[in-house]
């Protein structure tokens, strides 16, 4: 055979062939879609965080050259796979529809945050005199669309879900360090432009060019060589806590203050230890304590025990509204130190629209007989001068309680949560990654305990000082940094938040408004 017509398979001919055209369709939906289901076994329970950077430029690579429409389809693709999977402890609480209607949600959003990236990818990407603004300028505004779309998400509706942001993939990693100094949603903007720089150098320059990969090399360095932001050491606490692994599901067979019972009796072992503070989880107590006198006397006696204040967490009726409240008891005259939880579960804690919601799945609905209400109550308690930043489950997820908590003077985080709705599920190990990350981004000890676990303690830089094995009452001790200073993190991640979609839907228009101007010339080139 004539060598002559055999294509040559070096790197050149590769990368000529990617950068010739747009991924055809019929190719990118299954592509888009399979992406989605990588970047799932990027967290945990799989946490192989590596495979985000072939999903996340996969991703990307299928919303060139695309129209709204193909763009939609391609994100509904890769978003239904993704969180399909992420998301599918959902439907061990109430089923499947629930799941099936989280999952639509956040699909759909998904879909619709792809457009503008496929319009910027788009508008972008004239060739002309602007290569900087093809190499430097589309990987900004990319990677700020993609990060804005994960604000919205996380905000809207009814508080959002901000669970699945790249940034939190990372926490297992040495690259999570640099979230100290710009926050997960900084994280998320790292990665994605250094994938798009890395893919409009291929499209553009090609690897004769160096300075094409520019935004690549800049932002791969920050992720790399950044180190965590130091805060100052101010001393330690002791801690013990508690997961007493009992019947604290919504559909567990229990009787009134079981829950209760099963915590007490896991705490026993530590009265011959000294503390300075027990934690026990969210839901461990199973009456109101402010309300039922022999609830109460029964937490004094576990306080005199310990010889140290409990942290508790209990639904608690004042005013006639239930709070979901965790309190500093102290067995001391007074009403004790609390935190009533902001950011309650839709369809879990309220029912929003309830009148609506009832009238499209009556069966389900009616399963939810109380509304809490949310707190207004800055997420701190003070043990002997030292502030406890306090988390109540999935309010961990969002940053606002976070920033406040250190705001507040923070030296230590305790999450209370409740997982026994999700038993034999990812959703615990996907929380866990998120108090890592937050471990990482306030420079500050996180203490998360679980009802049935697994309950784990995480240092300041993020790496686990103690863990327990799910399914088991466990008691453990741990001596624990306390940090003092804000982390950079603290400071410009609120800002960021409003400045990202902003700033990114700005530069979309102002690309779009050049694309417009640069077809109308040519068009009028061709007419003359």
């Amino acid at each position: 055979m004539n060598q002559s017509f055999v294509p040559s398979l070096t790197a050149d001919h590769v990368l000529s062939r990617l950068s010739s055209g747009t991924i055809p369709m019929r190719v990118a939906l299954p592509v888009s879609a399979v992406s989605g289901l990588i970047l799932v076994l990027s967290y945990p329970p799989f946490a192989l965080w590596p495979l985000m950077f072939v999903s996340v430029a996969c991703a990307l690579w299928t919303l060139i050259g695309r129209t709204v429409l193909g763009a939609l389809a391609v994100g509904l693709a890769f978003g239904g796979t993704f969180y399909a999977a992420l998301l599918s402890w959902v439907s061990s609480f109430l089923g499947p529809m629930p799941w099936v209607a989280l999952t639509s949600l956040e699909a759909g959003l998904f879909g619709l945050g792809a457009i503008p990236i496929a319009l910027g990818f788009r508008w972008g990407s004239r060739r002309s005199q602007f290569d900087r603004l093809q190499l430097i300028g589309v990987p900004l505004v990319v990677a700020g669309l993609w990060v804005t779309r994960e604000i919205v998400m996380g905000a809207w509706p009814y508080s959002g879900l901000p669970w699945a942001r790249l940034g939190v993939a990372l926490a297992p990693s040495r690259l999570a360090d640099a979230a100290s100094w710009v926050g997960t949603n900084g994280l998320s903007f790292l990665v994605v432009a250094a994938l798009t720089g890395l893919i409009q150098w291929i499209r553009n320059s090609g690897p004769r060019s160096a300075r094409g990969v520019a935004v690549t090399f800049i932002t791969a360095s920050v992720l790399v060589a950044t180190p965590q932001f130091p805060t100052t050491d101010v001393g330690t606490l002791r801690i013990a806590w508690v997961q007493g692994n009992g019947p604290a599901g919504y559909f567990d067979d229990r009787s009134p203050g079981d829950v209760l019972r099963a915590q007490t009796a896991a705490t026993t072992p530590l009265r011959s230890r000294k503390v300075d503070l027990v934690v026990w989880p969210e839901g461990g107590v199973d009456s109101d304590p402010l309300a039922d006198r022999a609830t109460a006397l029964a937490l004094d006696r576990i306080v005199d025990d310990a010889a140290a204040p409990v942290l508790i967490n209990a639904a608690v009726t004042r005013n006639g509204r239930v709070f979901n409240t965790s309190l500093l008891w102290t067995s001391g005259p007074g009403t004790p130190d609390g935190y009533d939880k902001v950011n309650l579960v839709p369809f879990g804690e309220y029912i929003p629209n309830r009148s609506f919601f009832e009238w499209l799945a009556p069966d389900t609905v009616g399963l939810l007989k109380r509304d809490y209400t949310a707190g207004n109550r800055p997420p701190v308690v003070t043990l002997e001068g030292v502030p406890i930043g306090l988390a109540i489950c999935f309010d961990a997820i969002y940053d606002a309680v976070i920033w406040d908590g250190v705001r507040s003077g923070a030296q230590v985080f305790v999450f209370q949560t409740n997982n026994a709705d999700f038993r034999g599920t990812s959703e615990n190990s996907q929380q866990l990654a998120l108090a890592r990350m937050r471990a990482i981004e306030t420079g500050r000890s996180v203490v998360s305990v679980s009802t049935i676990g697994a309950s784990q303690v995480v240092a300041p830089d993020g790496s686990i000082i103690s863990t327990s094995a799910p399914n088991k009452a466990v008691a453990g001790v741990d001596t624990v940094p306390l940090r003092a200073g804000r982390t950079p993190a603290s400071i410009v991640s609120p800002l960021l938040g409003i400045a990202t979609p902003l700033l990114s839907a700005t530069a979309l228009l102002v690309l779009g408004l050049r694309w417009r101007r640069m077809t109308h010339h040519k068009a009028q080139r061709f007419e003359e």
